[in-house]
């Protein structure tokens, strides 16, 4: 097969998926990068991985936080091997990754709390009904659960399991989620089934993912000369048909008010990043809850809405975001200038911060769950500053002790909430005078997770397509995994490969069910 020809490329949306495209457009495709446009509606390059520093209220921001692992991360890795540090270029931030990690591990030893205090997570208490329908969903075509919900599938006994609440923690999975998207998961984190409760095989950054993926990607692609526009949002994309399929003509954008337009040729190729789970989130203060946005602002959705009707090949959005409460949730971040939350915590977990993992308040109405990260999290942190991350799972129900529901507090009373279900009361005022907890509402954070059938996603690349492609969490890769790193970096290896017609391989999908000794053990443990 012979390489494809590109004079431009233009790619929407600024987020991993899109980054990532734009560097193995110069990496395997060898496109120059000043060949190379991203539009990106915010000010702000990064998407889900932001993190920032309030220089006035000495206080951080991140809107998620998260955890990798070493055989299920292999197209985010594979990234990250050619990007070099941008405080040491003879480094790449995956090298970066890996000697981090093998100075600070993961061991779990309150993975679950309980009226304050440490339970055993490792029994998955769960009926032996329950663990069979376990086993079986494993063998079932993904053609057969179609736009079936986990809570269509599993009894009530089940989501009262430990297996449960560990599972859906980690993940964000809701009971009304997909059944197939489920399944996905479980095969794809098999091989560490058994460990699920001390979290052995979780691996994180050095800092937070802006400042040690996001920021390094960004300053490779700049040295290499890609072209990035902020505060363009693409409102429309004109098609035609060519002897070749569908291919795009034209592209319309708006920036500081204007309306500019784009004309493509068939040796341009356009990148589309449609939906977006950050999208319209809101960020509260110690005294203010996050709005809640009901009509759509973002254009990635909107976009998304507006071509799916002229083709059925490019999916439907509204499955995803047509139900905002079953997609939303509620996540915190809070700085501390004295360290006595963290020495209470570590207390709890007997752990030293960044060692431990996710912790889950198993008794709280909103399903706290959150971690303390190696300190500092951020480059310039001070050493009397102490941040971690959190995020409530049932936002909508009301609080065990302040009696509101999540999605309406204040970072003040979500912070008051999780200090109560510590027992940490008596140290309430001293925790409370040295904190700022900001707190951030995502209307659509999970919606990737919604239930679907075959076609609501389109592909990578649709097969009536010439000269462009879907990436990141809503294009449709058969096995893998949504709401990863991984899934907006594989999704940009196939677009670019496919559209260039390059003889490389996209980094495989890890399938541990393949491996006899991997399912031997996992019957094991599902049957303990």
């Amino acid at each position: 097969m012979t390489a494809r020809d590109c004079s431009k490329a233009y790619i929407v949306g600024g987020g991993l998926a899109s980054i990532s495209t734009a560097a193995y457009l110069i990496k395997n495709g060898k496109i120059p990068g000043g060949s190379i446009t991203i539009f990106e509606e915010l000010d702000f390059f990064g998407g889900s991985l932001d993190a920032e520093k309030n220089q006035s209220d000495r206080a951080y921001f991140m809107r998620g936080f998260r955890m990798m692992e070493e055989k299920v991360y292999s197209a985010l890795f594979d990234l990250m091997s050619f990007i070099p540090m941008t405080d040491d270029p003879e480094k790449s931030i995956y090298e970066d990754y890996f000697d981090f990690n093998e100075e600070v591990k993961t061991y779990s030893l309150s993975r679950l709390v309980e009226n304050g205090k440490a339970i055993n997570a490792k029994p998955f208490k769960m009926p032996f009904k329950e663990r069979v329908k376990l086993l079986k969903l494993l063998t079932f075509k993904e053609e057969n659960i179609e736009n079936v919900k986990i809570e269509d599938y599993f009894g009530p006994a089940f989501f009262e399991s430990n297996f449960w609440y560990l599972f859906s923690t980690t993940f964000s999975f809701q009971s009304w989620h997909s059944l197939e998207e489920f399944k996905r998961y479980i095969l794809r984190f098999i091989h560490v089934s058994s460990t699920v409760h001390t979290q052995q095989c979780i691996k994180s950054t050095r800092y937070n993912q802006f400042e040690s993926i996001m920021l390094p990607i960004k300053t490779w692609l700049r040295r290499n000369g890609v072209n990035f526009l902020r505060g363009c949002a693409v409102t429309d994309v004109e098609f035609e048909n060519t002897d070749e399929g569908k291919s795009i003509k034209k592209l319309t954008y708006t920036q500081n008010g204007t309306v500019n337009e784009i004309d493509t040729g068939l040796n341009d190729l356009t990148f589309l990043s449609i939906g977006s789970m950050t999208a319209d989130s809101t960020t509260g203060t110690m005294e203010k809850a996050p709005e809640t946005f009901r009509s759509l602002r973002n254009s990635s959705w909107k976009l998304w809405e507006k071509i799916s009707e002229t083709d059925n090949n490019f999916g439907k959005p509204e499955v995803f975001k047509g139900d905002l409460d079953k997609s939303k949730w509620v996540s915190f971040t809070a700085t501390f200038n004295d360290p006595l939350f963290f020495d209470l915590m570590e207390k709890i977990t007997m752990k030293k911060a960044g060692t431990e993992g996710p912790v889950t308040i198993k008794d709280s109405k909103w399903l706290i769950s959150f971690g303390l990260p190696n300190q500092p999290h951020f480059k310039d942190q001070p050493e009397d500053l102490f941040v971690f991350w959190g995020y409530g799972l049932h936002p909508d129900k009301v609080g065990n002790f302040v009696k509101k529901k999540m999605s309406e507090c204040t970072g003040r009373e979500i912070l008051t909430e999780l200090i109560y279900h510590l027992k940490m009361e008596e140290h309430l005022e001293l925790i409370m005078k040295s904190a700022k907890c900001l707190p951030c509402m995502m209307p659509y954070i999970t919606s990737q997770f919604m239930p679907r059938i075959k076609g609501d996603r389109p592909e990578v690349v649709p097969k009536n397509s010439d000269n462009f492609a879907f990436i990141g969490q809503f294009c449709n890769i058969p096995d893998d995994i949504v709401f990863t790193l991984e899934y907006s970096v594989r999704s940009a290896q196939i677009a670019v490969n496919t559209l260039l017609n390059l003889d490389k391989s996209v980094t495989p999908i890890y399938k541990g069910q393949k491996d006899v000794a991997v399912i031997l053990k996992t019957i094991m443990t599902a049957l303990r």
